[in-house]
């Protein structure tokens, strides 16, 4: 008897519980199957990304089926295939395109203006560093050309020109005059003329055509004033005064600003931009040095809807101002990233007020030095459940506390990152307190140094407790999608076979601890299936027969990186090979047997693999860019 056949809509109900990666290979078993897949539901935004080839030409044709989609083609150039790549695109795909982006392309005005004309309903058109398309100077020059490009991006959203080193004024104008409701513009690294103080004693832009002027960039601000929205102005020489005329374009309302890497701009310019954009939700000034904590002060004053702010390698910016920052109501991500002289101090006095404050959702105090135990410990009451994103990487002075603080307090964490926290032990994983150690002199010996003491090492005994006990380990942490366990040297197998059990856990690094082997590979991929991405460089005791143990398990694993592994051989590739058919990135530098000849091997082998780093494996030096 035959079993009888489900319809559509339930088994798209079903496919709707796997993973993404589950659901493709799904679709693949029978005809209902793919139907199924094929539900509105899983289609939404969907954006294919893939380079000049032969096969391109049949999967272009197949996405005429959808609905609606976005691409991202890399690599075109001015050969035929790529002309056609176009030109399918603009015949079957048209109007159904919402994205187009060309990477790494050096293709040429006419090449572009054979699929522009057909995009009548692209909202987002990415053509970052197509130095190809401005060096002459002449791009849409001709009326005609205007008016085709004007018909299809009448409606264009979002126009991104990042580092393009041609961009002239007039070049600029032409393009930007084909498109009158920008809502999100990026100019992030183009040579911009901006207009300087000549009272410093620096020249004064006259709007060159060979760049685009300030006087250009306002005019086009005023004009679009009404719809433009974001602004990406990241890694210009914008000056202060600059800065200070755009934010006082009439009828602006910028609601993400981007200016990383700006190091001209003073504290006096943001406190102008606060004033008058105070409509902000996201604005990154990272790596902007001259910046110091008036700008802190003026964001936490004006910018009451702000919602991210990035003030990462702003070295000059202390604890001050960060009690009136966390105020801020609607503030969900913080980058605090490589700020040297904050120590979380008045962070924790701003969220302790009873006043409705910040509810973050992502906080970095990557490099952060000054950050103790007791900040942490105090941060991770304060937070609570709201936090998902925590980095600690290279807060070296903490410990097995704020291990355990983090694991009580935080228990909706999806990203922790860890690494070079040198002092976290088996202990703090492991959610326990180390006893302490008989302490009491003994005759005639001198007193053991700092560095001769080492943690007592966890037994038996006191794992059995660890199962009994209630208290929160890093188990606690269920959610958790990503973990950076990098250069945490007291580790050992006893706390990762223990505690890394996390069943949604996509990227782990476990890289620079040489004292876990084996034991510990199994034990992960054993209880973290749903790996993309593992580090393990520089763990010495890795073997081929670890590898042969937990790869098969690892189903949907990406990319791989075993840099200076000296216990794997050319073994494991055939292990690689075998069984990680998904493979896209593949490090061995420095594996001492491994050959480049197997190398190769293993890339004709698997399809998707993309990058393979090899540099100085078997003595050679060698990186293979597939």
């Amino acid at each position: 008897m035959e079993s009888p056949h489900l319809p559509t809509e339930i088994i798209s109900y079903i496919l709707s519980y796997l993973h993404v990666t589950d659901r493709k290979e799904a679709s693949l078993v029978c005809k209902s199957w793919y139907e199924a897949s094929q539900d509105h539901q899983f289609q939404k935004n969907a954006t294919f990304k893939f380079p000049v080839s032969t096969s391109s030409l049949d999967f272009i044709r197949a996405l005429a089926r959808r609905p609606r989609c976005g691409l991202i083609i890399s690599h075109l150039d001015g050969s035929s295939l790529s002309r056609q790549i176009l030109l399918e695109v603009g015949l079957y795909l048209g109007p159904r395109l919402d994205s187009l982006a060309l990477p790494g392309s050096s293709i040429i005005e006419s090449s572009l203006l054979g699929v522009l004309p057909h995009l009548t309903s692209l909202r987002k058109l990415d053509l970052h560093g197509l130095d190809s398309l401005f060096m002459s100077g002449a791009f849409l020059s001709r009326q005609e050309h205007r008016q085709q490009v004007q018909k299809a991006l009448g409606n264009l959203e979002e126009l991104d020109l990042s580092d393009l080193r041609y961009l002239s004024d007039l070049s600029f104008n032409r393009l930007t005059s084909c498109t009158p409701r920008l809502r999100s513009l990026a100019l992030a690294g183009c040579h911009i003329a901006f207009e300087f103080d000549p009272y410093r004693g620096s020249p004064v832009g006259s709007g060159s055509s060979a760049l685009v002027s300030l006087r250009n960039l306002l005019s086009l601000l005023q004009k679009q004033a009404s719809t433009l929205r974001s602004l990406d102005l990241s890694r210009t020489s914008i000056t202060p005064e600059s800065l200070r005329s755009i934010a006082q374009v009439p009828g602006l309302r910028l609601e993400d600003l981007s200016l990383r890497g700006c190091k001209e701009l003073t504290d006096y310019s943001m406190e102008i931009l606060c004033k008058h954009q105070n409509g902000l939700k996201t604005l990154d000034v990272s790596a902007c040095t001259e910046l110091t904590s008036r700008t802190v002060l003026a964001v936490a004053t004006d910018l009451k809807e702000l919602q991210s702010l990035s003030l990462s390698q702003d070295w000059k910016i202390t604890d001050k101002g960060l009690t009136e920052l966390m105020a801020l109501p609607c503030l969900r991500t913080l980058d605090l990233s490589e700020c040297l002289h904050v120590s979380g101090a008045d962070l924790v006095k701003g969220l302790s007020s009873p006043q409705p404050r910040a509810q973050l959702q992502a906080l970095s105090l990557r490099n952060c030095s000054y950050i103790r135990d007791t900040a942490i410990f105090s941060l991770a009451q304060l937070l609570g459940s709201n936090l998902r994103k925590l980095d600690l990487t290279s807060c070296v002075y903490l410990t097995d506390i704020s291990v355990r603080a983090i694991a009580t307090y935080l228990p909706a964490l999806v990203v922790l990152r860890l690494g070079w926290c040198k002092e976290i032990s088996d202990w703090g994983l492991l959610g326990m307190v180390e006893p302490t150690k008989n302490c009491e002199p003994r005759d005639k010996e001198p007193p053991s140094l700092p560095f001769q003491e080492k943690p007592r090492l966890v037994t038996d005994e006191d794992l059995g407790a660890f199962r009994d006990q209630e208290g929160a380990s890093l188990l606690a942490l269920r959610g958790l999608q990503e973990l950076d366990l990098s250069a945490c040297s007291k580790l050992t197998d006893t706390s990762i076979t223990q505690v890394l059990r996390f069943a949604d856990l996509q990227r782990l690094s476990l890289s620079m601890l040489p004292e876990i082997s084996d034991d510990s590979l199994v034990s992960v991929a054993l209880h973290c299936r749903n790996l993309t991405s593992l580090a393990l460089n520089l763990c010495p005791q890795i073997s081929d027969q670890g590898m042969a143990r937990a790869l098969p398990l690892l189903h949907r694993l990406q990319h791989l990186f075993m840099a200076c592994c000296d216990g794997v051989t050319n073994e494991t590739l055939s292990i690689i090979a075998l069984h990680c058919d998904r493979l896209r990135t593949l490090d061995v530098s420095m594996c001492k047997d491994i050959t480049v000849h197997q190398v190769e091997l293993l890339q004709s082998r698997l399809p998707f693999l993309e990058k393979v780093q090899c540099r100085f494996a078997n003595g050679a030096d060698f990186t293979m860019v597939l």
